[in-house]
């Protein structure tokens, strides 16, 4: 990990948030004082972010064992964000091939990875959010799809599980629920990174507590 990030009392892990939209929700978090980390594998990315004072973390999201390692690093936890995606699909039924879904199904790997290992450091929060980018695709799923489609729900069943263990955590200790999760679903993320970030942001100054976790589907930018 280098870089001491952007001081502030809350501290926000973008995991696999090299990417536009990272870019984006890093940048606006930090007007509001959060501390912010980017995890990633390339280190030329990374280093484009510690040049403008983020926190890094170089690391494999789909190693169980490094990432249980970085994040272990970590005093305190406030948000998680995974950002890692991608599209591949085309070609029918027939055509969603064991390679492509390998290669989305990363994605769900480094969401499990991340949750899991932040889970203590984010139940202790108090205020903890977490978001995932989903798609429209889980609600009208295509033959051209499907694998995309798969991964997009069993994405959005593990936020909705996590959401269940905030509740449950907080019930079980007898105090107010902190923590809270969103999906954001869209139809195409390009031209939705701002629009995200600052619907990301707004997060803390909502009511945690309620059933599962809220899912918001964006169409077009704010």
């Amino acid at each position: 990990m280098t870089g001491s990030g952007t001081t502030g009392e809350r501290h926000v892990l973008l995991a696999g948030g090299t990417s536009d939209a990272g870019w984006a929700i890093a940048r606006t978090l930090r007007t509001d004082g959060t501390r912010v980390t980017i995890a990633g594998r390339s280190a030329e990315k990374l280093a484009a972010f510690a040049d403008e004072g983020f926190g890094t973390m170089r690391v494999d999201l789909s190693d169980a064992d490094a990432v249980d390692r970085a994040i272990d690093g970590l005093e305190r936890l406030d948000g998680l964000f995974p950002l890692v995606g991608g599209w591949r699909g085309g070609g029918g039924i027939s055509g969603q091939s064991d390679a492509d879904w390998r290669s989305l199904e990363i994605a769900l790997t480094a969401v499990r990875h991340t949750c899991r290992a932040a889970w203590p450091l984010l139940d202790a929060s108090p205020a903890a959010r977490v978001a995932v980018i989903s798609s429209t695709a889980v609600t009208r799923p295509l033959a051209g799809g499907a694998n995309y489609a798969a991964v997009k729900a069993a994405t959005e069943a593990w936020i909705q599980a996590l959401a269940h263990g905030f509740e449950k955590s907080a019930r079980d200790a007898g105090r107010t629920q902190a923590g809270a999760c969103t999906i954001f679903r869209v139809k195409v993320l390009s031209g939705l990174e701002e629009t995200i970030a600052t619907r990301f942001a707004a997060l803390w100054n909502a009511d945690p507590t309620g059933p599962g976790a809220d899912v918001v589907t964006l169409e077009t930018a704010d």
